[in-house]
């Protein structure tokens, strides 16, 4: 499928077409503000409900549906199947490794912000699971795809004694403003788990975690700093439920 033309949500044919960032259905007439990705794998072991919630009914041209073998090839996939300030819905939180080496090649000085109640940041000899899925963060630091610099988490609230220490040995921020202002360009990484589970039906939920409204205005201020390039959603539960306050997200940051 062309990056050009989307499947629409509401006619289901293949008429959304790219204006920009935005799209708009030349056979119903309506317009949408972001093309969406679907990625609906899960890297690593009973992770089936996140590849289910990746068929969520999001409100958004569906431009791509990435579905690949092996993570190598999903990775690569997912970088070419980019619109220009796409939306990702994923499975696990590896949808954000393609997602950030395509839009770092397209603008060069990217930062991350990486929303999540995990580091990510293990590797295959310090996972006690030995999951992918814990992994994403840390491949995008070790392949220097972006800089340790360029990278806020925050969220995070049950890390791996490994993973304390890499943040602290590599100056990770937690200050979402900051990088705001000095990144040139920002994708949010966000896994829904960083959410209060009150709060959304997640994969793997952490108490402990931001309300829905905290996470809006954190989004609405990436969305005033002109600087998104692009938001991938993932960690979901299959739960219809979700939509509704993924859409609060979405609009709140612009899409």
């Amino acid at each position: 499928m062309s990056l050009l033309r989307a499947r629409c949500p509401s006619c289901r044919t293949l008429t959304a077409v790219a204006l920009g960032k935005d799209y708009e259905c030349h056979a119903c007439g309506r317009s949408f503000g972001a093309g969406l990705v679907r990625v609906p794998r899960a890297w690593g072991d009973g992770g089936e409900p996140m590849v289910e919630a990746a068929a969520l009914s999001l409100d958004y041209p569906e431009t791509a549906v990435v579905e690949e073998e092996t993570l190598a090839m999903q990775t690569l996939a997912v970088a070419s199947d980019l619109p220009v300030c796409p939306l990702l819905l994923g499975g696990c939180c590896c949808t954000h490794i393609g997602a950030v080496e395509g839009l770092a090649a397209r603008h060069g000085h990217l930062g991350v912000l990486w929303l999540d109640a995990h580091g990510d940041l293990n590797t295959p000899e310090s996972s006690p699971s030995g999951n992918e899925w814990g992994m994403p963060l840390r491949m995008l630091l070790d392949r220097g795809t972006v800089a340790p610099a360029e990278v806020v988490l925050w969220g995070a609230r049950n890390l791996d004694p490994p993973e304390e220490e890499f943040i602290a040995a590599a100056g990770i921020g937690s200050e979402p403003s900051a990088l705001l202002d000095r990144a040139g360009a920002v994708y949010v990484a966000l896994d829904c788990d960083v959410f209060d589970p009150d709060e959304l039906a997640v994969f793997m939920p952490e108490p402990g975690g931001p309300s829905l409204a905290e996470l809006e205005r954190l989004l609405g201020e990436v969305k005033e700093s002109g600087k998104l390039a692009g938001l991938g959603l993932t960690g979901l539960a299959p739960d219809p439920a979700n939509v509704e306050k993924l859409h609060r997200l979405t609009a709140a940051i612009g899409y």
